[in-house]
């Protein structure tokens, strides 16, 4: 039990000072290897995130670029989530002098995953089913991999804040009106 309190005391005060993320980039390693960048677009909704994968397989003579469109759904806090989506993935083969040649592939890729996001890392693993609909030397392939991103920018360093936004309205509302002729805020630049 004692040892239970002791990784728990210490373990808390990462899950404390972990922060979510507005944009985070890093490197992807599993079935393909690349660099991926995850940007979170609130004014779509505050769990919504782009995800750009750069990757070269090493099972096939392939390199891809894959866009997701992905939602998140936080576990416990916001710095733990589930999150699925899908999107489009444009390849480039290269092929030797003895093998058949081959369209570069195009397709739809569909993502399910679980990330965590600590002080300044974001960690996921990810299982992502592509299906080429032209193109390839497949039709249909699966990928895994882990994503290590440095988070570039925390919560709100790109996107204000919510409430800031709304009291920001309010006050834009009022003016409109007139119902506030008196500024009582004095303080505040008009």
């Amino acid at each position: 039990m004692k040892q239970l309190l002791v990784l728990l005391s210490i373990c808390a005060p990462l899950l404390l000072a972990a922060q979510s993320y507005d944009f985070a980039f890093g490197m992807r390693l599993g079935t393909e290897w690349g660099i991926t960048g995850k940007l979170r677009l609130p004014p779509i909704d505050e769990n919504f995130t782009l995800e750009a994968i750069v990757q070269s397989s090493l099972q096939r003579e392939e390199s891809m670029l894959t866009l997701l469109a992905e939602q998140n759904f936080p576990l416990i806090t916001r710095r733990i989530n589930l999150y699925a989506g899908g999107g489009v993935h444009k390849g480039w083969l290269t092929t030797g002098p003895d093998e058949p040649a081959a369209d570069d592939p195009f397709g739809i890729s569909l993502i399910v995953g679980g990330e965590i996001s600590l002080p300044r890392f974001n960690i996921s693993y990810d299982f992502k089913p592509a299906i080429n609909l032209s193109g390839g030397s497949q039709t249909f392939y699966t990928q895994t991999a882990v994503s290590l991103r440095y988070i570039v920018s925390k919560r709100y360093d790109i996107f204000e804040r919510p409430a800031k936004r709304r009291r920001e309205k309010r006050r834009d509302d009022r003016q409109r009106k007139g119902n506030d002729p008196i500024n009582w805020r004095f303080w505040e630049k008009s």
